[in-house]
Parts: structure tokens; C-alpha cells; sequence
């Protein structure tokens, strides 16, 4: 004799959601409670949290049954999206948030808008193509780079920032415990990585040598940004063997977009404009836009 088996407990709950209907025109209370209960079993929260909402503007516009099923769907869908771009944007690992809307363009005019509107569109990420920012520091290039990897995670491609000195020091510590290929294979799987503060730091052929191999694991099939307040002629600094200093150069210039931010700090401007007789001092970044 076969054992009972016990429905499961997604039947149970449906079961009793529907038996909380009652009749052929069950109360609005029942109609609630059986709505809540369903919509938490097929996991559909903003479903659950507008429908009501939803129900009264279809009554006032006098839409369909479709037409309000399709609209609480179409809800559902878009928040989903939200939540997880928005997942997607705290998996980069961002420092802190920047976007390209907050940029002020008319603080450091080397900047071309329209340069920075194209790559925000992500075409060069899904291609697989390089970035690199070139610039001193303050004008803007960190901002650029967290900018248009949380355009690209918003996008819905999987994003990891990672400051340059920060990264070799993790392939030095895999290498060491040999779990150096499974750390190269994880950053190679990251569609867009966004590699901050090159050349503030001088490496040690060993740590440029594992850099290189990320670089070459990602090479033309996923997408580099780099950040660097040194120009490429002057990585030698950074990259001690001008062999492994030229081959790097080549892999991240080949195909690859340039953005020259050129020289002028505007946070020192900033800073500057602050110190004169009736300053204002507002505290705000000077490259960002007032909300």
C-alpha cells in the first residue's frame, strides 16, 4: 500500500485563499485577503502593493479586464527591472554613487557631452571594446568611470570596479594560494570592469605580469574602462618592463575609445574660489549639478 503524500504547502495556501472567496460574490475583504495571499505565493509584491490603485484608475478610464490585467503586469515588469538594475549597480562595488546626469560638463569643457552621451548608450561594452580616461587628478575622470559603469550595470551588464593597486594585490594573494586562474576566470566574466587609479601606484613586474593576464583574458570579448592620471607614454612609471608596458598599452588602446580630461583641477578651483574674500561655501562638488 502507497503511503498519502501530503499536498504542498503552495496548494494548501492557494487552496485556502480561494476558500476565503466564499460564495459567488465574495466581500471585498475576502477578495483582498485572497489577492495578498496569491500574490505573495507567485512572489509579485508590486502586483500586491498597486493593485488597488491600479483597479480604480481602470474603473475611472474605463478599461477592459485585459487592459487592467496587462497594466498590473506591465507594472510588475518594470519594478522587477528596477530592482535588479538596481542590484546590479551595488554589485559593481562603486565607492560611491555618481552618475553622468550629475556631471557638470561646463566645469572642465575637454569633456565632449556628446562623446560621453554616446558611450553612456553601452554600445562598446556589449562589443567589448576598451575605455581609458586620461587626466590629472580632479578633473573628473573617477566620476566619468562610476558614471558609465552604472549606466552599463543599469543597462543590464554585469559590472565590477576595482581599484588598480587593489586588484593586483588579490592576484598576488590567489597566486600565492594557487587559486590564481579561478580569480582571473571570475574578473573575465564580468562584462564591464572598471579598473580605477592607474599609476598612482608603480608595480613590481609580478604584479604588472598578472595584471597583463587579466587584460589578455578579457581582450575583445568583454569590455575594460580604465582611470589613469598619466599618459600612456608615461605608464613606464607604473609598468617597470617596457615590454609589458608597450604590450598593455596596445591591448587597452587597439579599438578602444580615449577621453583625454585634460589638466585643470576643478576641485582645486573649487577649492581656490572658496578661499577669496566673499566665497560662497556651499560644499558641493564642483563638477556635480545642484539638485
Amino acid at each position: 500500500m502507497t503511503p498519502s503524500t501530503a499536498p504542498p504547502a503552495s496548494t494548501l495556501t492557494a487552496t485556502k485563499a480561494r476558500a476565503s472567496m466564499g460564495g459567488r460574490q465574495p466581500s471585498e475583504q475576502a477578495i483582498d485577503a485572497a489577492i495578498d495571499s496569491a500574490t505573495r505565493l507567485l512572489r509579485l509584491p508590486t502586483f500586491r502593493d498597486r493593485y488597488g490603485e491600479i483597479a480604480d484608475a481602470a474603473g475611472r478610464e474605463q478599461l477592459s479586464y485585459r487592459a487592467f490585467l496587462s497594466e498590473l503586469l506591465l507594472a510588475e515588469c518594470d519594478d522587477r527591472e528596477e530592482r535588479r538594475a538596481a542590484r546590479r549597480v551595488h554589485e559593481a562595488g562603486f565607492p560611491r554613487p555618481k552618475t553622468l546626469a550629475d556631471f557638470d560638463f561646463a566645469a572642465n569643457t575637454a569633456i565632449n557631452p556628446a562623446t560621453i552621451n554616446t558611450l553612456a548608450g553601452c554600445g562598446w561594452v556589449s562589443k567589448g571594446q576598451s575605455l581609458c580616461l586620461i587626466g590629472d587628478s580632479g578633473t573628473g575622470k573617477s566620476h566619468l568611470l562610476i558614471g558609465l559603469g552604472t549606466a552599463a550595470a543599469q543597462a543590464g551588464h554585469k559590472v565590477r570596479y576595482v581599484l588598480a593597486a587593489k586588484l593586483v594585490n588579490e592576484l598576488v594573494e590567489a597566486a600565492d594560494e594557487r587559486q590564481l586562474s579561478r580569480s582571473i576566470a571570475r574578473y573575465g566574466r564580468v562584462e564591464l570592469l572598471c579598473l580605477d587609479e592607474l599609476g598612482y601606484m608603480g608595480l613590481d613586474k609580478r604584479g604588472a605580469e598578472l595584471l597583463f593576464q587579466v587584460l589578455t583574458e578579457r581582450e575583445e570579448k568583454t569590455a575594460v574602462a580604465i582611470a589613469s592620471n598619466d599618459s600612456f607614454s608615461g605608464w613606464t612609471k607604473t609598468f617597470t618592463d617596457p615590454r609589458l608596458c608597450a604590450a598593455i598599452v596596445d591591448r587597452l588602446t587597439f579599438g578602444g575609445n580615449i577621453i583625454e580630461t585634460g589638466t585643470s583641477s576643478y576641485r582645486l578651483a573649487h577649492a581656490r574660489s572658496q578661499r577669496q574674500p566673499g566665497g560662497a561655501s556651499s560644499g558641493r562638488h564642483p563638477g556635480a549639478k545642484s539638485g
